[in-house]
């Protein structure tokens, strides 16, 4: 990387113009750079250092990753890049790969979508006494439509030990447990704006969705928490001013849960429509959005941000990271994977309500066996009236053991997790129909996660195309060795990319013949 010149410098450079020394130039993003004509004042090339002779076209001031998005984002959540690692359900994303991102002045969230209470509950503490000084770092909530309890009292946790950012995701509709997270501690500041003690950014995929979130809380649900004591009367008002979130970020075409929706129509549709309800509660400060699907290349980052994206979340290249929480099996098969390596599958947590998320399609079957779980579901009544056999098949083929089997390990898990759901099952032959196949639909998650290599065809590895993309992109070089994906060195080689192409873009738009080359950012160790 090139230094820039010395304030006051008088060492001067001859002017670029060949596509090499162009490329070179683009790369020299800390640097103003001057845009000059040539002698017959009809080549465009680049100069750096003092103001040339030459006759100047204009000149770009430096430009640097922390400035891509947007400053309020940073400033308001106390990083330094506009930069998240998002949430990878049942911990792939990790307590060090929160920490990691946190000490490098970015924003990481633990995946706590899947897990038990106790083991969130020990993520926390770990989190909280690790980045005790720290507020940039938080704990993913997932809306649970099957478990409300769960879901309220994960938010309760989350509550209790105070942490600083929660990311609600999956949600189709607010809940309680939603809209307590973002009203509890409500408070005014001494200039009159509400102060909030938990910052909530949502993941959407619809602008309907994302309405809820930009919209303050609805009036009955806060008078139904207020009544149950979840909040106080003052809480309620004061949320009622401001919206749910204050940072919604628009998922494209990601891994698990998604629309795969494109980013360049979903985004400027979301940023629209914040304007629009920022004037009609009168905010004083509009709620970010934020881009995340699809985004594993410094291109794509690129492109979001031009799109107008305030920050960026990344999720399925983060697999492969050193600090992810997925078996080094798990990571090979990611590896392989190019763009249309994925598919869609039926959801565990959403099992019943045919809600799909995309999968890794490359070297697991696990899509289409639990395509086949889905379909029997919704054909039969009850295990029971599954003809025998094609009930043999499941178990044979899919499930990996008899039925009967399959339901006492599953009565164990929700023994343990929510009780409930088995004597709701005793009673109701197709919840226990749905619960059964969905033990196949969480341990396939599991079996990756441990790397269970009998049951590699099985792995349900959640990812989008973004991978595949990454993959290509780091081939050959220095992000290639696993030992060197550190989530924190794929988010400054993807943001730095991203600022060698914006600043391609920004040369090529005063008429710079800017060569393909330029646009080929390659990764390397950053500090």
């Amino acid at each position: 990387m090139s230094a820039p010149a010395r304030p006051g410098s008088t060492d001067t450079q001859p002017p670029a113009f060949s596509p090499e020394a162009i490329t070179a130039g683009t790369r020299r993003i800390r640097e103003h750079v001057h845009v000059v004509t040539d002698s017959t004042r009809r080549t465009l090339g680049l100069a750096f250092g003092p103001r040339p002779a030459d006759e100047v076209v204009g000149t770009l001031p430096p430009l640097y990753p922390e400035w891509l998005g947007g400053r309020a984002f940073c400033e308001a959540h106390g990083v330094r890049f506009p930069y998240v690692a998002g949430e990878m359900a049942n911990g792939i994303a990790t307590t060090r790969m929160v920490t990691a991102m946190a000490r490098a002045g970015m924003l990481g969230f633990f995946g706590a979508a899947g897990l038990g209470l106790p083991e969130v509950e020990r993520a926390v503490r770990e989190l909280a006494d690790r980045l005790r000084d720290r507020t940039n770092w938080g704990v993913n909530l997932i809306h649970s439509p099957a478990e409300p309890g769960l879901e309220l009292r994960a938010a309760k946790l989350l509550l209790h030990h105070r942490v600083p950012r929660v990311s609600l995701s999956a949600y189709l509709e607010l809940t309680p447990a939603a809209v307590l997270c973002a009203a509890r501690g409500l408070r005014r500041d001494t200039d009159g704006s509400v102060l909030r003690p938990t910052r909530i950014l949502a993941k959407v995929s619809r602008p309907e969705v994302a309405e809820k979130f930009l919209s303050p809380a609805p009036a009955e649900l806060l008078r139904r928490l207020v009544e149950q004591g979840e909040l106080s009367a003052e809480e309620a008002e004061l949320a009622r001013r401001v919206p749910v979130a204050e940072d919604v970020t628009v998922e494209a075409d990601s891994g698990g849960h998604t629309d795969g929706r494109p980013l360049g129509s979903l985004l400027p549709r979301v940023l629209m429509l914040r304007d629009d309800v920022t004037r009609r509660f009168g905010y004083r400060r509009p709620v970010g959005v934020g881009a995340a699907g699809g985004l594993g290349t410094p291109a794509a980052v690129a492109a979001a941000f031009a799109l107008g994206a305030a920050y960026v979340v990344t999720g399925s290249v983060n697999q492969t990271a050193t600090e992810a929480g997925i078996s080094d099996d798990a990571k090979k098969l990611l590896a392989q994977a190019d763009v249309a390596d994925v598919t869609m599958a039926p959801a565990a947590d959403m099992f019943e309500m045919g809600v799909t998320l995309q999968v890794l399609r490359r070297g697991t079957m696990f899509a289409p066996r639990a395509s086949r779980l889905y379909a029997a579901y919704r054909a039969h009544p009850s295990l029971e009236d599954i003809p025998s056999p094609e009930r043999q098949k499941l178990e044979r083929d899919v499930l990996g053991a008899p039925v009967d089997e399959v339901w006492e390990r599953t009565k164990r898990f929700w023994a343990a997790r929510d009780p409930a759901q088995i004597t709701r099952a005793e009673n109701d032959p197709k919840h226990r129909m749905a619960l059964v196949f969905r033990w196949y639909l969480g341990s396939s998650s599991r079996w990756a996660i441990d790397g269970d290599t009998g049951r590699r065809t099985d792995y349900q590895i959640w990812c989008g195309p973004a991978v595949g993309a990454f993959n290509r992109w780091t081939a050959g070089g220095f992000l290639a060795e696993p030992e060197n994906r550190s989530v924190v060195q794929i988010a400054l080689n993807l943001l730095e990319g991203a600022a060698v192409l914006t600043r391609a873009h920004q040369l090529r738009t005063y008429g710079v013949p800017v060569p393909a080359s330029a646009f080929a950012y390659t990764p390397r160790r950053l500090a």
